[in-house]
């Protein structure tokens, strides 16, 4: 299912993540290890993450400071 209706949902290499979220390499990696950041999807060699799973990754963030 999508998180943003009426968009078709597209991957993400490692550079679009780290672009998106501001985050470097280690640390998306260590959320990922700690459960709080989405799993990536292996295409032969290659990890891409769904664009609407890291977007709603970012909202949640923003839900969570929000609330605090």
């Amino acid at each position: 299912m999508n998180a943003y209706p009426g968009q078709s949902d597209s991957f993400l290499t490692m550079q679009g993540v780290k672009a998106i979220t501001a985050s470097g390499k280690t640390r998306i990696y260590e959320e990922i290890k700690q459960g709080r950041f989405p799993r990536p999807v292996k295409l032969g060699r290659k990890s891409v993450w769904p664009e609407s799973e890291v977007r709603a990754w970012i909202e949640a963030r923003k839900a969570e400071r929000s609330a605090a």
